[in-house]
C-alpha cells in the first residue's frame, strides 16, 4: 500500500498518460478517479458520488449553456455571418490592413452572438482567406488574423469559459462577463493596431481593396445593408449582456432572451426553415452533453484528488516558489499555457483551476481579476500547436496553397500579443475590475 498522496501523483501521471495514447478526455478523468480513488480510500467513494452527480445536473446556472450554444449555432447556421464579413470587409477596405481590421471586428461581434470557435474560424477560413489571398495579403498574416479573431468569443462575453469558471470559482456569472468586456476589448485592439503598424511597414503584405471595387456599392446600400446586417446582432448582444451586467436578468433568462432573439433575426432574415431548426437542436445537444459529460466525469476526479490530499501537494509545491504571490500567479498561467499544447480548454478549467486556485486565494488575490487571467490565457489553447483547434478547423478549409506551415507561422505574433495583454492585465487589474466596481457587483 502506498501513502495517499502517492496515489494523488499516480492520479495525474495516468490522466496524462491516457490523453497521449488517445482516450476522450472524459473517459480518462473518471477512469483514474474511480481506479485511484478506489486504491486509495475504497468504496466510500462510490457512497458519495451521487450527491455530486445530483448537485450538478440540478444546478439552475447549468440552463445557461444549452441556451447560449442554441443562439450561437442558430446565428451560424443562418448565414448571417456571410454578409457580416462581406459589409465589415468593405467599410474597412481602404486601409492598408483594413480588410485585417475587418476580420477583427467581424471576430468580435460574432464572438459575443456566437461564442463558438469553429464556426467563426471555419466561416472566416471559407470567406475570407480565398479573398484575402487573391488580393495580395501575406499567406500566413492572413491565416494567423483569422485564426486569431475566431477565438476572441473565449473572452468577449457570453463565454462559455466565464459560464464554467463561475461555477468552479464560485463567482456570479454577471460579474466575469462585466470584467471579460475590459480584457477582450483590449485583445482586439491589440490585434487591430498591429495590423494597422503591420500595413504601414510593410504595405505589400497587406494591400488595400481597390477604389473601383470599393465604388461599386455606394454609400446609401453600405448604409442599408449595415442596418440590416449588423445592428440585429449588435441589438441582441447588448440585450443580452445589457440586461446580465445590469442586474435586470439572470444569466438563464438573459439566455434564454438570447435564443428567442437569435430565432427571430434568423426568421425575419428569411432564412429560418425547419430543416435550419432541427440542425440547430441537434448541434446544440451534442455541444451540451459533451460538456456536461465532461463536467460529471471531472467530478470522480475531482473528489478523488481531494481524498487523496492531492491539494496539499499543491500547497507545498507552492511553498517552493520564490517571490511571493506573484511568482505562484505566474507559475499558475505558465502551467495553463502549456498545458493549452496538449488539452482543451475545458479539461484545463475542471483540472489545473480546482489544484491551485485554493492556494491563490489563500494569499488574497483577487478571484475576479484571477479569472480574466485564466480566461485570456486559456484563449491561447486554441492558437498553439500542435494541437490548436482553430488551427486544425482553418487547415480543414484552406484553399489550395495554404499548408500546415503557413497557419503555424501566422498564429505566432497572436499569440505573442496574447502573452502582451496578459502582461498588462496583471500589471493593471483594473482593466478587468472598472466596470464591476462602477456598476456595483
Amino acid at each position: 500500500m502506498f501513502e495517499p498522496q502517492t496515489y494523488a501523483v499516480f492520479m495525474l501521471v495516468g490522466f496524462f498518460v491516457l490523453l497521449m495514447i488517445g482516450i476522450p478526455v472524459a473517459t480518462s478523468l473518471a477512469t483514474v478517479g474511480f481506479v485511484f480513488g478506489y486504491l486509495g480510500f475504497g468504496d466510500s467513494l462510490f457512497s458519495l458520488l451521487p450527491a455530486r452527480f445530483y448537485g450538478i445536473v440540478a444546478g439552475y446556472q447549468w440552463m445557461a449553456i444549452p441556451l447560449f450554444v442554441f443562439m450561437g449555432v442558430m446565428l451560424e447556421k443562418s448565414r448571417l455571418a456571410d454578409d457580416l464579413l462581406d459589409v465589415m470587409g468593405h467599410i474597412a477596405g481602404g486601409l492598408r490592413g483594413g480588410m485585417g481590421v475587418g476580420i477583427v471586428l467581424f471576430g468580435v461581434l460574432m464572438g459575443a452572438t456566437t461564442g463558438i470557435v469553429g464556426a467563426t474560424v471555419i466561416t472566416l477560413g471559407l470567406l475570407a482567406l480565398p479573398t484575402l489571398v487573391r488580393r495580395g495579403y501575406d499567406k500566413s498574416l492572413a491565416c494567423g488574423v483569422i485564426c486569431a479573431s475566431g477565438c476572441l468569443g473565449q473572452i468577449i462575453p457570453p463565454s462559455l469559459i466565464l459560464i464554467l469558471l463561475s461555477d468552479i470559482m464560485q463567482l456570479s456569472v454577471g460579474t466575469l462577463f462585466a470584467a471579460a468586456v475590459g480584457p477582450g476589448m483590449m485583445l482586439a485592439a491589440l490585434y487591430i493596431i498591429y495590423l494597422l503598424v503591420r500595413g504601414m511597414l510593410d504595405p505589400n503584405a497587406m494591400p488595400p481593396i481597390p477604389l473601383a471595387e470599393r465604388n461599386d456599392v455606394t454609400r446609401r446600400e453600405l448604409g442599408v445593408r449595415f442596418v440590416k446586417v449588423v445592428v440585429p446582432p449588435i441589438m441582441l448582444v447588448v440585450a443580452v449582456l445589457g440586461s446580465i451586467v445590469g442586474g435586470v436578468a439572470a444569466p438563464t433568462e438573459a439566455a434564454s432572451m438570447g435564443a428567442v432573439g437569435a430565432v427571430l433575426i434568423t426568421a425575419l432574415s428569411g432564412r429560418l426553415t425547419w430543416k435550419t431548426l432541427h440542425a440547430v437542436a441537434l448541434d446544440t445537444s451534442k455541444i451540451t452533453a459533451m460538456m456536461m459529460f465532461i463536467l460529471m466525469a471531472a467530478q470522480v476526479f475531482a473528489l478523488s484528488f481531494r481524498g487523496l490530499h492531492g491539494e496539499d501537494l499543491i500547497a507545498r509545491l507552492f511553498d517552493l516558489l520564490p517571490g511571493g504571490v506573484d511568482t505562484a500567479v505566474w507559475f499558475m498561467m505558465l502551467m495553463i499555457f502549456l498545458l493549452g499544447f496538449f488539452i482543451e480548454w475545458i479539461e484545463i478549467s475542471y483540472i489545473a483551476v480546482p489544484l491551485f486556485l485554493p492556494v491563490l486565494l489563500a494569499q488574497g488575490v483577487d478571484p475576479v481579476w484571477l479569472a480574466m487571467l485564466i480566461t485570456l490565457n486559456l484563449q491561447s489553447s486554441f492558437l498553439t500547436p500542435p494541437f490548436g483547434w482553430a488551427l486544425f478547423y482553418l487547415k480543414g478549409v484552406a484553399p489550395v496553397g495554404i499548408s500546415i506551415k503557413d497557419i503555424y507561422k501566422g498564429v505566432l505574433p497572436f499569440i505573442a500579443m496574447q502573452g502582451v495583454a496578459l502582461v498588462i492585465l496583471f500589471k493593471f487589474p483594473q482593466v478587468a475590475l472598472w466596470l464591476p466596481q462602477a456598476i456595483g457587483w
